[in-house]
């Protein structure tokens, strides 16, 4: 099952490490008055307007059960807070069906959560302009975001069968903690994941 917090970011995707990361370019115009009168305000993106436009363009596609996973804490409703403090790994994974086929768009490109949910919708909404072309329908356009399924045991996480041994798992966690550490490229959710599949996979043996 699809998470929304933490970040289920997908396999086979790398993560950008965050210097190569970039201030977001989306913003809001908001309406203010103050005592010299009343004017449009250009104003910094926020998760909820985030929220709105992605949800506006997986209308469009006819998406469903969307599922928008972050490191930020969801509501009561799963979606991600507004207004809170940005995490250390601002990325953000869309997952969705379209055509009863599952979908994810990742995205970490900029330095936070609401500005990498605005990026995925602008995606959206530049695949939606160039199929009016008619060359490729958006169905086709995005068959190269197919999801895999997330990894459901420490077994799968570590990519060792279950029958090994204490230095194996270990050997698997050192050659792994190398491309997902974030020195390397890799995310604090991602090493995360491998720390708790790696103490669950010794439990398992020491019993």
């Amino acid at each position: 099952m699809t998470q929304a917090f933490p970040l289920q970011w997908p396999q086979g995707r790398r993560a950008r490490p965050a210097s190569a990361r970039r201030a977001p370019r989306f913003n809001r115009k908001e309406w203010r008055s103050n005592a010299s009168g009343s004017s449009w305000r250009t104003c910094e993106i926020t998760v909820a307007d985030a929220r709105r436009r992605l949800q506006e363009e997986l209308d469009h596609i006819r998406a469903r059960f969307p599922v928008i996973s972050s490191n930020i804490e969801t509501r009561l409703d799963g979606l991600p807070r507004s207004g809170g403090r940005e995490p250390e790994d601002p990325g953000v994974a869309i997952y969705f069906e379209l055509a009863e086929q599952p979908h994810c768009l990742p995205c970490d490109t900029y330095t936070t959560v609401a500005g990498n949910i605005a990026a995925v919708a602008a995606h959206i909404a530049a695949t939606r302009a160039i199929e009016r072309h008619g060359v490729a329908s958006v169905r086709e356009m995005f068959s190269g975001f197919a999801a895999l399924p997330a990894p459901t045991s420490c077994w799968e996480i570590l990519g060792i069968p279950q029958s090994s041994s204490r230095d194996a798992i270990e050997e698997s966690f050192r050659v792994l903690a190398k491309q997902r550490h974030p020195d390397h490229g890799g995310s604090t959710q991602a090493m995360a994941e491998l720390n708790r599949a790696r103490h669950e996979a010794l439990s398992k043996i020491a019993c």
